[in-house]
């Protein structure tokens, strides 16, 4: 599968979906005019790569300052169908890059790990996102 690209803007996440490494990294702010139809292609792409995974490690990293309520469900979104993936026998690690001062960004990793509970979460802090 052809790997994905997006350059990040001033309120999109850089996009750097590395199919045949099995990486999948979302870094930057993500709060997009319409989070619908910024992610929802994201996510149909996500998810015909899954389709074909079987039994595959796969890496997801995720390093977001900042994203607003709708960018939230979509992720939510993004991360069901990762979660269902690890379900049919792959192991999916959630890499959480969260600033170390910010607990909010913290906390809701900590809510995705609860949620999200065939993943393999690892919370990273790093000094001054």
């Amino acid at each position: 599968m052809q790997a994905l690209y997006l350059s990040a803007t001033p309120t999109s996440p850089e996009v750097d979906f590395r199919f045949d490494q099995h990486i999948l990294s979302i870094k930057g702010e993500s709060y997009p005019e319409n989070a619908a139809a910024f992610y929802s292609p994201l996510i149909a792409q996500v998810q015909s790569y899954l389709d074909a995974c079987d039994k595959q490690q796969i890496s997801v990293n995720v390093s977001l300052a900042y994203f607003n309520s709708s960018s939230t469900k979509m992720l939510f979104a993004f991360f069901d169908a990762l979660n269902q993936a690890a379900l049919a026998g792959n192991e999916v690690q959630l890499n959480w890059y969260h600033d170390e001062e910010d607990d909010t960004i913290l906390e809701f990793g900590e809510e995705l790990r609860d949620d999200f509970t065939a993943l393999v979460f690892r919370a990273h802090a790093v000094s001054g996102q």
